[in-house]
Protein backbone atom coordinates (compact mmCIF):
# COMPACT_ATOMS: atom_id res chain seq x y z
CA UNK A 1 0.00 0.00 0.00
CA UNK A 2 1.55 3.28 -1.14
CA UNK A 3 1.39 6.35 1.04
CA UNK A 4 -0.13 9.43 -0.53
CA UNK A 5 2.47 12.18 -0.62
CA UNK A 6 1.16 15.53 0.68
CA UNK A 7 0.54 18.34 -1.75
CA UNK A 8 3.35 20.86 -2.32
CA UNK A 9 3.45 23.60 0.30
CA UNK A 10 6.00 25.56 2.27
CA UNK A 11 6.81 23.99 5.62
CA UNK A 12 6.69 26.31 8.60
CA UNK A 13 10.15 27.98 8.81
CA UNK A 14 10.38 27.48 12.57
CA UNK A 15 10.06 23.71 12.05
CA UNK A 16 13.15 23.74 9.84
CA UNK A 17 15.02 25.87 12.37
CA UNK A 18 14.02 23.52 15.20
CA UNK A 19 15.27 20.55 13.18
CA UNK A 20 18.55 22.31 12.31
CA UNK A 21 19.19 23.44 15.89
CA UNK A 22 18.60 19.89 17.12
CA UNK A 23 21.19 18.54 14.70
CA UNK A 24 23.56 21.37 15.64
CA UNK A 25 23.19 20.39 19.31
CA UNK A 26 24.01 16.81 18.36
CA UNK A 27 27.08 17.96 16.43
CA UNK A 28 28.31 19.99 19.41
CA UNK A 29 28.28 16.88 21.62
CA UNK A 30 30.84 14.86 19.65
CA UNK A 31 34.24 15.09 17.99
CA UNK A 32 33.94 11.67 16.35
CA UNK A 33 34.73 12.32 12.67
CA UNK A 34 32.63 9.35 11.51
CA UNK A 35 29.51 10.64 13.29
CA UNK A 36 30.14 14.17 12.06
CA UNK A 37 30.53 12.95 8.48
CA UNK A 38 27.22 11.08 8.72
CA UNK A 39 25.54 14.16 10.20
CA UNK A 40 26.78 16.43 7.40
CA UNK A 41 25.63 13.86 4.82
CA UNK A 42 22.19 13.74 6.48
CA UNK A 43 21.90 17.53 6.43
CA UNK A 44 23.01 17.74 2.80
CA UNK A 45 20.56 15.04 1.70
CA UNK A 46 17.61 16.75 3.39
CA UNK A 47 18.57 20.08 1.82
CA UNK A 48 18.84 18.57 -1.67
CA UNK A 49 15.53 16.72 -1.24
CA UNK A 50 13.39 19.50 0.22
CA UNK A 51 14.82 22.86 -0.84
CA UNK A 52 12.90 25.09 -3.21
CA UNK A 53 14.05 27.26 -6.06
CA UNK A 54 14.24 30.52 -4.09
CA UNK A 55 17.53 32.48 -4.09
CA UNK A 56 18.40 31.55 -0.52
CA UNK A 57 18.02 27.82 -1.33
CA UNK A 58 21.24 27.88 -3.37
CA UNK A 59 23.46 29.13 -0.56
CA UNK A 60 24.07 25.76 1.12
CA UNK A 61 27.13 25.01 -1.01
CA UNK A 62 28.70 28.26 0.22
CA UNK A 63 28.31 27.06 3.82
CA UNK A 64 30.01 23.76 2.90
CA UNK A 65 32.95 25.68 1.46
CA UNK A 66 33.05 27.87 4.57
CA UNK A 67 33.13 24.76 6.78
CA UNK A 68 36.08 23.30 4.85
CA UNK A 69 37.86 26.65 5.12
CA UNK A 70 37.34 26.66 8.89
CA UNK A 71 38.88 23.18 9.18
CA UNK A 72 41.89 24.22 7.09
CA UNK A 73 42.46 27.42 9.08
CA UNK A 74 42.25 25.56 12.38
CA UNK A 75 44.78 22.95 11.22
CA UNK A 76 47.21 25.61 10.00
CA UNK A 77 47.02 27.66 13.20
CA UNK A 78 47.31 24.59 15.39
CA UNK A 79 50.42 23.49 13.48
CA UNK A 80 52.01 26.93 13.83
CA UNK A 81 51.11 27.61 17.46
CA UNK A 82 50.52 24.19 19.01
CA UNK A 83 53.96 22.65 19.12
CA UNK A 84 54.11 19.56 21.35
CA UNK A 85 56.98 17.37 22.47
CA UNK A 86 55.03 14.13 22.98
CA UNK A 87 53.37 12.16 20.21
CA UNK A 88 54.17 10.98 16.73
CA UNK A 89 56.17 13.77 15.08
CA UNK A 90 55.24 14.27 11.44
CA UNK A 91 57.58 17.13 10.59
CA UNK A 92 59.32 20.05 12.27
CA UNK A 93 58.75 23.69 11.44
CA UNK A 94 61.40 26.36 12.00
CA UNK A 95 60.92 27.87 15.45
CA UNK A 96 60.83 31.61 16.04
CA UNK A 97 61.92 33.23 19.31
CA UNK A 98 59.15 35.42 20.75
CA UNK A 99 59.57 38.30 23.23
CA UNK A 100 59.11 37.86 26.94
CA UNK A 101 55.55 39.17 27.04
CA UNK A 102 54.52 36.26 24.75
CA UNK A 103 55.84 33.62 27.13
CA UNK A 104 53.99 30.32 26.84
CA UNK A 105 53.36 30.65 23.08
CA UNK A 106 55.50 28.55 20.76
CA UNK A 107 55.74 29.57 17.12
CA UNK A 108 56.90 26.64 15.04
CA UNK A 109 58.58 23.48 16.27
CA UNK A 110 57.64 19.81 15.97
CA UNK A 111 54.17 19.02 14.60
CA UNK A 112 52.63 15.79 15.82
CA UNK A 113 49.86 13.65 14.39
CA UNK A 114 47.89 13.95 17.63
CA UNK A 115 47.64 17.74 17.51
CA UNK A 116 46.76 17.73 13.80
CA UNK A 117 43.97 15.23 14.41
CA UNK A 118 42.74 17.25 17.40
CA UNK A 119 42.52 20.33 15.18
CA UNK A 120 40.72 18.33 12.48
CA UNK A 121 38.20 16.92 14.97
CA UNK A 122 37.39 20.33 16.48
CA UNK A 123 37.29 21.94 13.05
CA UNK A 124 34.88 19.30 11.75
CA UNK A 125 32.58 19.90 14.69
CA UNK A 126 32.51 23.64 13.98
CA UNK A 127 32.02 22.94 10.27
CA UNK A 128 29.04 20.73 11.09
CA UNK A 129 27.49 23.56 13.13
CA UNK A 130 27.95 25.90 10.16
CA UNK A 131 26.33 23.36 7.82
CA UNK A 132 23.32 23.03 10.14
CA UNK A 133 22.80 26.79 10.14
CA UNK A 134 23.27 26.83 6.36
CA UNK A 135 20.64 24.10 5.99
CA UNK A 136 18.13 26.14 7.98
CA UNK A 137 18.86 29.17 5.79
CA UNK A 138 18.43 27.09 2.63
CA UNK A 139 15.17 25.44 3.69
CA UNK A 140 13.36 28.13 5.70
CA UNK A 141 11.96 31.27 4.12
CA UNK A 142 13.46 34.12 6.20
CA UNK A 143 10.55 36.46 5.48
CA UNK A 144 8.03 33.86 6.61
CA UNK A 145 10.13 33.31 9.72
CA UNK A 146 9.88 37.01 10.51
CA UNK A 147 6.09 36.83 10.30
CA UNK A 148 6.09 33.94 12.79
CA UNK A 149 8.04 35.78 15.49
CA UNK A 150 6.24 37.13 18.56
CA UNK A 151 5.36 40.84 18.39
CA UNK A 152 7.93 41.74 21.06
CA UNK A 153 10.76 40.37 18.90
CA UNK A 154 9.72 42.17 15.74
CA UNK A 155 12.47 44.80 15.90
CA UNK A 156 15.19 42.24 16.64
CA UNK A 157 13.71 39.86 14.08
CA UNK A 158 13.88 42.47 11.33
CA UNK A 159 17.61 42.91 11.88
CA UNK A 160 18.15 39.14 12.07
CA UNK A 161 16.27 38.56 8.82
CA UNK A 162 18.36 41.18 7.03
CA UNK A 163 21.54 39.56 8.40
CA UNK A 164 20.47 36.03 7.44
CA UNK A 165 19.57 37.03 3.89
CA UNK A 166 22.99 38.62 3.30
CA UNK A 167 24.79 35.39 2.34
CA UNK A 168 22.06 34.12 -0.06
CA UNK A 169 21.86 37.53 -1.72
CA UNK A 170 25.63 37.64 -2.19
CA UNK A 171 25.58 34.16 -3.74
CA UNK A 172 22.77 35.16 -6.09
CA UNK A 173 24.56 38.38 -7.05
CA UNK A 174 27.81 36.51 -7.78
CA UNK A 175 25.98 34.01 -10.00
CA UNK A 176 24.15 36.75 -11.88
CA UNK A 177 27.29 38.85 -12.46
CA UNK A 178 29.32 35.82 -13.58
CA UNK A 179 26.55 34.80 -15.98
CA UNK A 180 26.47 38.28 -17.48
CA UNK A 181 30.25 38.37 -17.89
CA UNK A 182 30.24 34.91 -19.46
CA UNK A 183 27.75 36.09 -22.07
CA UNK A 184 30.06 39.01 -22.88
CA UNK A 185 33.12 36.70 -23.06
CA UNK A 186 34.77 38.68 -20.27
CA UNK A 187 37.58 37.12 -18.19
CA UNK A 188 36.34 35.17 -15.15
CA UNK A 189 39.64 34.27 -13.47
CA UNK A 190 42.62 36.12 -12.16
CA UNK A 191 42.90 39.36 -10.22
CA UNK A 192 41.24 41.39 -12.98
CA UNK A 193 38.26 39.03 -13.10
CA UNK A 194 37.91 39.06 -9.30
CA UNK A 195 37.96 42.87 -9.19
CA UNK A 196 35.44 43.12 -12.04
CA UNK A 197 33.07 40.73 -10.23
CA UNK A 198 33.50 42.05 -6.66
CA UNK A 199 32.52 45.67 -7.37
CA UNK A 200 29.17 44.90 -9.10
CA UNK A 201 28.36 42.34 -6.41
CA UNK A 202 28.94 44.83 -3.58
CA UNK A 203 26.95 47.51 -5.39
CA UNK A 204 24.08 45.11 -6.01
CA UNK A 205 24.07 43.91 -2.40
CA UNK A 206 24.01 47.50 -1.12
CA UNK A 207 21.14 48.51 -3.41
CA UNK A 208 19.10 45.43 -2.47
CA UNK A 209 19.67 46.08 1.24
CA UNK A 210 18.42 49.64 0.84
CA UNK A 211 15.36 48.42 -1.07
CA UNK A 212 14.63 45.84 1.62
CA UNK A 213 14.97 48.44 4.39
CA UNK A 214 12.66 50.84 2.54
CA UNK A 215 10.09 48.10 1.92
CA UNK A 216 10.13 47.02 5.58
CA UNK A 217 9.82 50.61 6.78
CA UNK A 218 6.87 51.26 4.46
CA UNK A 219 5.07 48.24 5.92
CA UNK A 220 5.54 49.37 9.51
CA UNK A 221 8.15 46.88 10.68
CA UNK A 222 9.37 47.71 14.17
CA UNK A 223 6.74 50.36 14.92
CA UNK A 224 6.00 50.72 18.63
CA UNK A 225 2.68 52.62 18.43
CA UNK A 226 3.78 55.28 20.90
CA UNK A 227 4.37 52.96 23.85
CA UNK A 228 5.61 54.59 27.10
CA UNK A 229 9.36 54.73 27.62
CA UNK A 230 9.12 52.84 30.93
CA UNK A 231 7.27 49.95 29.26
CA UNK A 232 9.82 49.71 26.46
CA UNK A 233 12.74 49.70 28.92
CA UNK A 234 11.10 47.08 31.13
CA UNK A 235 10.39 44.85 28.16
CA UNK A 236 13.94 45.17 26.84
CA UNK A 237 15.44 44.42 30.26
CA UNK A 238 13.28 41.31 30.73
CA UNK A 239 14.03 39.95 27.27
CA UNK A 240 17.78 40.61 27.47
CA UNK A 241 18.05 39.12 30.96
CA UNK A 242 16.02 36.12 29.85
CA UNK A 243 18.23 35.57 26.80
CA UNK A 244 21.30 35.77 29.06
CA UNK A 245 19.77 33.15 31.35
CA UNK A 246 18.97 30.94 28.35
CA UNK A 247 22.54 31.21 27.11
CA UNK A 248 24.00 30.34 30.52
CA UNK A 249 21.55 27.46 30.95
CA UNK A 250 22.32 25.96 27.55
CA UNK A 251 26.04 26.33 28.22
CA UNK A 252 25.64 24.53 31.52
CA UNK A 253 23.69 21.68 29.93
CA UNK A 254 25.95 21.22 26.90
CA UNK A 255 29.30 21.66 28.65
CA UNK A 256 30.08 18.97 31.17
CA UNK A 257 32.73 21.09 32.94
CA UNK A 258 30.39 24.01 33.78
CA UNK A 259 29.35 24.70 37.40
CA UNK A 260 26.21 22.99 38.64
CA UNK A 261 24.19 26.18 39.06
CA UNK A 262 24.58 26.77 35.32
CA UNK A 263 22.12 24.35 33.82
CA UNK A 264 18.50 23.62 34.57
CA UNK A 265 18.11 26.47 37.08
CA UNK A 266 19.53 29.17 34.83
CA UNK A 267 17.56 27.77 31.88
CA UNK A 268 14.28 27.86 33.84
CA UNK A 269 14.90 31.44 35.01
CA UNK A 270 15.80 32.50 31.47
CA UNK A 271 12.65 30.94 30.02
CA UNK A 272 10.47 32.61 32.67
CA UNK A 273 11.99 36.07 32.15
CA UNK A 274 11.85 35.73 28.35
CA UNK A 275 8.19 34.71 28.41
CA UNK A 276 7.36 37.63 30.72
CA UNK A 277 9.16 40.06 28.41
CA UNK A 278 7.46 38.66 25.32
CA UNK A 279 4.04 38.84 26.93
CA UNK A 280 4.60 42.41 28.11
CA UNK A 281 6.09 43.55 24.82
CA UNK A 282 3.30 41.97 22.80
CA UNK A 283 0.82 44.45 24.26
CA UNK A 284 2.46 47.42 22.57
CA UNK A 285 2.70 45.93 19.06
CA UNK A 286 -0.51 45.33 17.15
CA UNK A 287 -0.21 43.62 13.80
CA UNK A 288 -2.17 41.27 11.62
CA UNK A 289 -0.81 38.42 9.50
CA UNK A 290 -2.08 37.67 6.02
CA UNK A 291 -2.37 33.92 5.42
CA UNK A 292 -0.34 32.75 8.44
CA UNK A 293 1.76 29.62 8.04
CA UNK A 294 -0.01 26.58 9.52
CA UNK A 295 1.59 24.30 12.08
CA UNK A 296 0.37 20.82 11.29
CA UNK A 297 1.52 17.22 11.49
CA UNK A 298 4.58 17.55 9.21
CA UNK A 299 5.86 20.46 11.29
CA UNK A 300 5.60 18.42 14.48
CA UNK A 301 7.37 15.47 12.85
CA UNK A 302 10.21 17.52 11.38
CA UNK A 303 10.82 19.45 14.58
CA UNK A 304 10.53 16.26 16.63
CA UNK A 305 13.26 14.58 14.57
CA UNK A 306 15.70 17.34 15.48
CA UNK A 307 14.72 17.34 19.17
CA UNK A 308 14.98 13.53 19.38
CA UNK A 309 18.43 13.58 17.78
CA UNK A 310 19.65 16.19 20.26
CA UNK A 311 18.22 14.40 23.32
CA UNK A 312 19.71 11.03 22.40
CA UNK A 313 23.13 12.55 21.75
CA UNK A 314 23.09 14.40 25.07
CA UNK A 315 22.09 11.19 26.87
CA UNK A 316 24.70 9.13 25.00
CA UNK A 317 27.49 11.41 26.18
CA UNK A 318 26.72 10.52 29.78
CA UNK A 319 27.21 6.76 29.76
CA UNK A 320 30.19 6.39 27.37
CA UNK A 321 31.93 9.65 26.45
CA UNK A 322 34.84 7.87 24.71
CA UNK A 323 32.51 6.79 21.91
CA UNK A 324 31.69 10.43 21.14
CA UNK A 325 35.22 11.73 21.73
CA UNK A 326 37.88 9.41 20.22
CA UNK A 327 41.11 8.98 22.09
CA UNK A 328 44.22 10.80 20.88
CA UNK A 329 46.58 9.63 23.64
CA UNK A 330 47.01 6.81 22.70
CA UNK A 331 46.13 7.36 19.07
CA UNK A 332 43.25 5.03 18.15
CA UNK A 333 40.94 4.66 15.16
CA UNK A 334 37.49 6.08 16.07
CA UNK A 335 34.59 3.66 16.49
CA UNK A 336 31.09 4.13 15.07
CA UNK A 337 28.65 3.76 18.00
CA UNK A 338 25.22 2.45 17.02
CA UNK A 339 23.00 4.51 19.34
CA UNK A 340 24.38 7.95 18.33
CA UNK A 341 24.41 6.78 14.71
CA UNK A 342 20.73 5.87 14.92
CA UNK A 343 19.95 9.23 16.52
CA UNK A 344 21.68 11.08 13.69
CA UNK A 345 19.92 8.97 11.05
CA UNK A 346 16.60 10.06 12.55
CA UNK A 347 17.47 13.52 11.25
CA UNK A 348 17.17 12.31 7.64
CA UNK A 349 13.46 11.50 8.00
CA UNK A 350 12.32 15.05 7.06
CA UNK A 351 13.44 14.24 3.51
CA UNK A 352 10.24 12.17 3.32
CA UNK A 353 8.11 13.55 6.17
CA UNK A 354 8.18 17.17 4.97
CA UNK A 355 5.92 18.09 2.04
CA UNK A 356 7.44 18.84 -1.31
CA UNK A 357 8.30 22.55 -1.65
CA UNK A 358 6.53 24.87 -4.03
CA UNK A 359 8.18 25.14 -7.43
CA UNK A 360 8.00 27.93 -9.95
CA UNK A 361 7.24 27.03 -13.55
CA UNK A 362 7.84 29.37 -16.45
CA UNK A 363 5.27 29.62 -19.24
CA UNK A 364 5.89 31.19 -22.61
CA UNK A 365 4.88 34.83 -22.66
CA UNK A 366 3.98 34.95 -18.95
CA UNK A 367 5.77 35.64 -15.73
CA UNK A 368 6.76 32.69 -13.50
CA UNK A 369 4.01 31.75 -11.09
CA UNK A 370 4.14 29.67 -7.95
CA UNK A 371 2.60 26.22 -8.08
CA UNK A 372 0.30 25.97 -5.10
CA UNK A 373 -2.17 23.45 -3.94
Amino acid sequence: MRLIEPLPRALHPMAWWLWALGLATAASRTTNPLLIAVLVAVVAYVVVSRRGDAPWARAFSAYLVLGLLVVAIRVVFNALLGAADDGHVLFTLPSVALPGWAKGIDLGGPVTAEEILAAVYDGLRLAALICCVGAANALANPKRALRSLPPALYEIGSAVVVALTLAPQLVESVLRVRRARRLRAAPQKGLHGLRAIALPVLEDALSRSLLLAAAMDSRGYGRSNGAPLRLRRTTSALVLTGLLGLSLGLYGLLDGTAPRFLGGGALAVGIALSCAGLALGGRRVHRSTYRPDPWRGPEWLVGGCGVACALVMVAAGGYDPLLLHPSLYPLLWPDLPLLPLGAILVGVLPAWLAPRPERRVATRGARPAAVTA
